[in-house]
């Protein structure tokens, strides 16, 4: 996939900082724990995770440079030497019981292993570290796929589609559940929570969807002519739907202590 819009993302991301906000404020902390952002995206919610740990550091991670620039032109000002940045492809985070706190949101589903990804978590975490996180889950945006795969369907969209699966994994939180055990995680607690988002307008929909949902259906496409076309059919297709330009979002919570 290519990189990430930092600035399209940072400005349409609202729901993923809005259900974050709600993941971190479940989070207990003592304010000197070392923690890791895995996936920190623009940076927003790893600010508000900073100011909880007012004698504590922080790496933040992301595979994406853009996103990392756009994290530290806004986190550097503020909270200085004590967050440090890493451009890091998970599930190949480079630390060895380091951290005391994995803290992750939106990030997970666009990991396709997470059996590695559970394992280099528990590596990088110390004894009595945990795993505080949230990705898209079960049957995240189903509807929403669903839309796109008429338009992906037709005939002047379908050979950039061959055989393509899609980079996403929306696990179940049993199945979460069993990879975390195996990873050597216990304490385990997973769980699905629907959030439905609709969008205000027609041109919302188009920036959120373009930026984040249809990210990597777009990147298969060779022009900006097919691109806008795609865009302008799925969201032809979303205006008729039931509930206009809603998009059918479940979380996944998942929370692990590593012994």
């Amino acid at each position: 996939m290519t990189e990430w819009n930092a600035e399209a993302y940072h400005k349409v991301s609202g729901p993923q900082t809005s259900w974050g906000q709600r993941v971190l404020n479940r989070l207990q902390l003592s304010g000197d724990e070392r923690a890791i952002d895995a996936g920190c995206g623009s940076g927003k919610l790893t600010a508000e995770l900073m100011e909880r740990l007012p004698n504590g550091s922080l790496v933040a991670v992301d595979r994406s440079w853009n996103m990392l620039m756009t994290a530290r032109a806004n986190l550097r000002p503020s909270f200085g030497s004590r967050v440090k940045f890493a451009q890091v492809s998970l599930p190949s985070m480079p630390f060895a019981e380091w951290a005391d706190v994995v803290f992750s949101t939106a990030t997970f589903h666009w990991i396709q292993d997470h059996d590695a990804l559970f394992a280099n978590i528990y590596a990088a975490l110390r004894g009595g570290g945990r795993l505080h996180a949230q990705c898209g889950g079960g049957p995240n945006l189903k509807r929403a796929h669903e839309l796109a795969q008429q338009v992906m369907t037709m005939p002047s969209f379908a050979p950039h589609f061959q055989n393509w699966p899609g980079p996403w994994e929306f696990a179940y939180p049993r199945v979460t559940s069993a990879r975390l055990e195996r990873a050597g995680f216990i304490d385990i607690d997973t769980g699905l929570e629907e959030a439905p988002t609709t969008l205000a307008t027609e041109q919302d929909y188009r920036e959120f969807v373009t930026t984040v949902i249809y990210h990597p259906h777009l990147d298969r496409l060779p022009d900006t002519q097919m691109k806008q076309d795609f865009i302008d059919r799925v969201t032809r297709l979303a205006a008729g739907e039931p509930v206009p330009f809603t998009l059918d979002y479940w979380r996944l919570n998942i929370q692990a202590r590593k012994p």
